[in-house]
């Protein structure tokens, strides 16, 4: 992987090492609301671009960090595949008619989509990884085959680690053939009988892809088989969807486009916090006002509410759970669950162990990492 783009990376890197300064590792920027307070000189992993390898045969696709995820999205839909974890394609602050970032912020911030419960996260389909430590050093984990993938596998921690570790060179991801046919159905549901449903229909055969409830309407969406489909269909009842719209509705889901994530915006900017809630999917309604939006068969809950904090982080403990605080203009009550003293431990060893002067993304995911 010696090339000019990685050589230049590698001396920044070494450069602010020795000048005891921090990087803020960035891609297109369209993730930079996440987490907390990005912080350091800009370390610009873009022109470390390009799809190495691509075997549509063995459902495996190896790209570098900089890789737009619109490219890669159009080169995997030529071969009838895609990226069944969905990541969200935000919108780009510097280019509106780009969406969706980078390859390595992608995996970096570990964010999935609507299909997230069906088809797993962006860890699961991680394959192997080769990123920069402080040191300015390649390493390589992993590898491009599932079977090479065992033991203590480092290339998934980098899933959702924000870049604390190092700055993502390339990544193998394992890819899926599109389904053969899907149908969107939608239901008029309160919150307590949706749950109900859905966990429900999650305890049977069913080609259950995706789900998402707000205000009163239950929308799932089936994949498979055509007759597997059809079946479903038949058994589920409920109103079908049609096509078009149910592709736009989903779209905007992912891509936090629609209704709720809009209204959501407005909220944010009006002074409320946007909570993503990860729960049981058996836990009952949470109870807390304001709007809430529920995925992943109950397991994921969206809230854009003006409750305090604690409040929220102690009903989503106590069914089971942990709260983030996705978007919010006062982000004083830390973004991430608190850690207990032995997880903490392991992040600050971690830590230490890729990034001893901790120079990469200082503060991001956790203000003392």
């Amino acid at each position: 992987m010696a090339d000019a783009a990685l050589d230049a990376i590698v001396d920044q890197i070494r450069a602010a090492r020795a000048d005891r300064t921090a990087l803020d590792i960035q891609g297109c920027g369209t993730k930079a609301f996440y987490g907390e307070t990005p912080r350091g000189a800009p370390l610009d992993m873009r022109p470390l671009a390009g799809i190495s390898s691509y075997e549509p045969s063995e459902l495996v696709v190896t790209a570098r960090a900089g890789t737009l995820l619109s490219e890669l999205e159009a080169v995997l839909a030529e071969k009838g595949q895609h990226l069944p974890f969905e990541p969200p394609r935000f919108e780009n602050p510097t280019n509106a008619s780009v969406r969706g970032g980078t390859v390595g912020g992608m995996v970096a911030a570990g964010l999935a989509g609507p299909a997230r419960a069906a088809a797993g996260g962006v860890r699961d389909h991680l394959l192997g990884a080769s990123l920069l430590n402080g040191r300015g050093e390649v390493l390589s984990f992993g590898g491009q085959v599932i079977k090479n993938v065992a033991g203590y596998d480092v290339s998934r921690v980098l899933a959702g680690s924000l870049g604390i570790l190092g700055a993502i060179c390339e990544v193998s991801i394992k890819v899926l053939a599109r389904a053969a046919a899907t149908q969107t159905l939608r239901f008029e549901l309160d919150e307590p009988a949706a749950l109900q449903r859905v966990n429900e229909w999650g305890g049977q055969p069913l080609p259950i892809n995706a789900s998402a409830w707000w205000r009163g309407m239950l929308v799932v969406r089936l994949a498979g088989a055509d007759a597997a489909v059809h079946a479903a269909r038949v058994r589920l009842g409920g109103e079908a969807v049609e096509p078009t719209l149910a592709d736009a509705f989903w779209d905007g889901l992912r891509d936090q486009t629609d209704e709720f994530f809009a209204a959501a915006s407005q909220a944010v900017r009006d002074g409320a916090s946007l909570w993503r809630l990860s729960v049981p999917q058996t836990a009952a309604a949470l109870g807390l006002t304001g709007d809430t939006l529920v995925e992943w068969g109950g397991a994921q809950r969206w809230l854009a509410s003006e409750v305090p904090a604690q409040q929220v982080r102690d009903a989503a403990a106590r069914a089971g759970g942990h709260a983030t605080l996705f978007r919010a203009q006062d982000k004083s009550a830390g973004v991430f669950a608190p850690l207990s003293p032995p997880l903490a431990r392991i992040h600050q060893e971690l830590k230490r162990a890729f990034d001893a002067d901790a120079i990469f993304n200082p503060g991001r995911l956790y203000p003392d990492l």
